[in-house]
């Protein structure tokens, strides 16, 4: 109560009107699974933006969850893919929760972190080293990082107000440089098997051999003539790329099989063996090749065959700068660098030791044919032999170059000087770039390449968008991680690599690094705000997951956190490839009211096709739950939560995996399984809006989702209420709140009713409330609302009638 204690005249505000309810949204949409990239803990990231998606997660390009498929990955990017078809289909806001689970082996110890990481481009005698490494683990994180050297004018001034940890250089207008080769442009390199390369970097030979065979399978001696039935096929998996080859029928000599194949199978080929046997092998050579053929006792291939390519580098015609440099440091550390600098775009050979002493030449070899190298020899330059100053406590002491006293910063310099510092710029394996500039090499400059990009950024938004770091170890010499980061030139390119995707996604993980699918749905808790519930591909990414662990495990997982958070619902996709009884088997396993199931998967084009390579399938199956997610989201803006998400055009579909039709929708629908359908001249569309439950008091997603909304809007809207005094003034305004917010429900359409009364209730009075429920502090509101449901079954009664009837 106010104070009335000196006279005058008292102005106060007041509210003669109850409280309002404000509607929540019921769109926000939250999906946990594998990525490229991205975060995995702390607060899952919202997304606005499928551009902003890839940025911070990555893009669609394939996943890998074995080390024989790192080079090729063979795995949908299911998550990737559902939330483009989120954001088609009119969603606006998904968060993530990315999982991720290391590489182990059979007795459980990790084998791989999955992080990207460079070579070490810096090794001292003092023990100092230093390499980027990646924040997070992924595929996402291969890429390279653009190291430019820049330069200041320095002068008494600028030397002066320069802060602790500057590179001061004095002299060497012309630098001391490398002895340089340079070949071909990239980005990638064609050899062949055996291709040897012989630099030799000051007298010393260093001598490489690039190494890679196809996979080769061989079936079982066969008898001539092998006699074929009609309608036989031979399927083969060569590098991802599952194809199906149409054999002739009739009694075949084995050359005969052979050419057959050869005239069908695309990136691959088939030979005779031993006079008698058939094998068949990849075109591509290097240890991603792949082949796998299918069970075919005709041709010798009983109970089904595969087999990986073999050597030092993923495929001969693509060999990339990495693996270049790793082949030179396994022959000879810290002798040769091979970058190729943006300036020219050309592969690059060059010397660690500078000046005239440092030559390099290729020796005549397949190798420098293959990558374009002169024969002729390189010398390095000596330079003008630069004195190079760092800035300790304010005074410039000699760190490298030529000795001479420290310059005396009252007096004007007599020689051409410069501060040193380097611009960088990381790209990601999804091309995403990212821009530093006048970073230092000392710990003490303000800029230190280590403080701006550290393990442990202090902002979360640095942790976000910085996705390498630089790990170093013993003692900082600004001097050696200057060389390193410029690999003695002007400019440098270093690839980062290693980054990979794991092991098959799991439910639940004790391994340390992991994120499984349990704590992935964890960390969502923490948002109040999601009302759609999903893990996009869960159901498809262990093909040997035949007892349905992983599927049936994460499917319970989403359904119990969708019922404990109380505010959501689970969208659920059955596993691929399902006929009608096999998912009518999967249903029966569930009965809930807060999840959805839909089915069958949903066929699009491949957004990663290229003209001309048939590798990269121009189709794709990908699970419904993506599109789902934004057709529920476009129902909710365009209509409102009242009404079903159904009769929706899936607005990315070709076609969907399997043609349902009425019959089998007859048998279906009725067990809670919604039926995504193509409807003559009307497209594909969504065609079931039911829960996966027995209670028919909750058959409807629209009547589960509308309560949702109702429930939250009034819990969040009324916490006002909170220990107010618990009587009728309180009372009588709770009641017109709530009966206000749902008579703006009723105009909308959302609720029955010719009246108000007929479409609803509000009670809260000493009807709704024992003196007990006064005593212990509780206010009891009840309400009914007479809600829409669908029109699911629309029925037009028509017959005959007379000229003369009347009714």
């Amino acid at each position: 109560m106010p104070e009335y204690l000196a006279p005058g005249v008292y102005v106060e505000e007041t509210s003669f009107r109850p409280k309002s309810i404000e509607g929540v949204s019921t769109s926000t949409t939250a999906f946990v699974g594998p990525t490229r990239k991205g975060p995995l803990s702390g607060t899952p990231e919202v997304m606005t933006s499928f551009g902003e998606f890839t940025r911070m997660y990555g893009g669609l390009s394939n996943l890998s969850f074995a080390s024989g498929t790192d080079a090729a990955p063979e795995m949908t990017n299911y998550l990737a893919h559902a939330v483009r078809s989120f954001f088609e289909n009119g969603g606006a806001r998904v968060y993530i929760a990315r999982t991720f689970q290391p590489r182990i082996d059979a007795a459980g110890t990790v084998t791989s972190s999955g992080l990207a990481q460079s070579a070490q481009f810096v090794t001292t005698a003092g023990g100092f080293t230093a390499q980027f490494r990646s924040r997070e683990p992924g595929s996402g994180y291969n890429g390279e990082i653009r190291v430019s050297e820049r330069l200041s004018p320095a002068n008494v001034a600028t030397m002066a107000a320069a802060p602790d940890g500057s590179l001061l250089r004095i002299g060497g207008e012309v630098i001391a440089r490398s002895a340089t080769l340079r070949g071909s442009t990239g980005p990638t390199f064609f050899l062949t098997h055996n291709d040897q390369l012989t630099l030799t970097a000051t007298g010393v030979d260093v001598t490489i051999q690039f190494q890679g065979t196809s996979a080769v399978v061989t079936g079982s001696a066969l008898a001539e003539p092998v006699t074929v039935p009609d309608d036989t096929t031979l399927v083969v998996t060569v590098d991802s790329m599952e194809q199906t080859i149409n054999l002739p029928a009739g009694d075949q000599s084995i050359a005969a099989l052979v050419d057959a194949i050869n005239r069908s199978i695309r990136y691959g080929r088939a030979w005779i063996e031993n006079g008698d046997q058939i094998s068949l092998g990849t075109d591509r050579h290097g240890t991603s090749a792949a082949l796998a053929v299918q069970a075919n006792d005709l041709l010798g291939f009983a109970g089904g065959v595969s087999s990986n390519g073999g050597g030092n580098v993923a495929d001969l015609e693509h060999v990339t700068i990495a693996e270049i440099q790793a082949l030179l440091d396994g022959a000879r550390p810290n002798t040769l660098r091979v970058t190729m600098p943006p300036s020219t775009g050309q592969l690059t050979f060059a010397t660690v030791a500078t000046g005239t002493a440092a030559t390099l030449q290729a020796q005549d070899t397949p190798g420098r044919t293959a990558l374009g190298l002169p024969s002729a020899v390189a010398t390095g330059e000596d330079g003008a032999n630069p004195s190079y100053f760092l800035k300790t406590n304010g005074s410039w002491a000699l760190v490298g170059g030529v000795n001479i006293p420290a310059p005396d910063t009252s007096q004007p310099l007599t020689t051409t000087a410069h501060l040193v510092s380097v611009n960088l710029e990381t790209e990601d394996g999804d091309g995403n770039l990212m821009a530093y500039e006048n970073l230092g090499f000392a710990t003490t400059h303000p800029r230190y390449i280590g403080a701006i990009l550290p393990q442990r950024p202090s902002r979360k938004a640095d942790a976000l968008q910085n996705l390498y770091w630089l790990q170093t170890s013993g003692t900082n010499e600004p001097f050696a991680l200057f060389n390193g980061l410029l690999g003695g030139g002007t400019e440098n390119t270093i690839p980062v690599a290693g980054g990979n995707d794991g092991g098959t996604p799991v439910s639940s993980s004790m391994t340390a690094g992991a994120v499984s699918y349990e704590r992935g749905l964890e960390l969502l808790e923490i948002i109040e705000d999601i009302s759609i519930i999903a893990a996009p591909g869960s159901s498809g990414f262990d093909p040997n997951d035949t007892a349905d662990i992983l599927y049936r495990d994460v499917q319970n997982r989403l359904i119990s956190h969708a019922e404990r958070m109380k505010y959501r619902i689970a969208v659920l996709d059955t596993k691929p490839g399902l006929t009608v009884g096999e998912v009518r088997e999967a249903r029966g396993l569930i009965d809930s009211t807060y999840a959805a199931v839909y089915y069958p998967w949903i066929t699009i084009a491949n957004p990663l096709a290229r003209p001309g390579n048939d590798l990269i399938p121009k189709e794709i199956n990908i699970p419904p739950s993506g599109a789902m997610s934004g057709i529920y989201a476009r129902t909710d803006v365009q209509r409102g939560v009242w009404k079903a998400p159904a009769n929706e055009v899936v607005r990315d579909a070709l076609r969907f995996e399997v043609d349902v039709n009425k019959r089998q929708q007859d048998v279906l629908n009725p067990e809670g399984i919604n039926c995504l359908r193509y409807l003559s001249g009307r497209g594909y569309r969504v065609w079931g809006a039911r829960t996966a439950t027995s209670d028919l008091e909750w058959l409807y997603v629209s009547v589960r989702r509308y309560f949702i909304y109702l429930e939250r809007s009034i819990d969040v809207s009324t916490q006002w209420a909170v220990f107010e005094p618990n009587g009728p003034d309180l009372w009588a305004n709770i009641r017109e709140t709530v009966s206000n917010f749902l008579y703006a429900e009723w105009l909308t359409g959302a609720l029955l009713g010719a009246s108000r009364e007929e479409a609803f209730f509000v009670r809260c009075d000493r009807s709704t409330m024992t003196q007990q429920d006064l005593d212990l502090g509780r206010l009891i509101c009840e309400i009914g609302v007479a809600v829409v449901k669908p029109a699911e079954f629309v029925i037009f009664r028509i017959g005959q009638k007379t000229a003369d009837a009347r009714g």
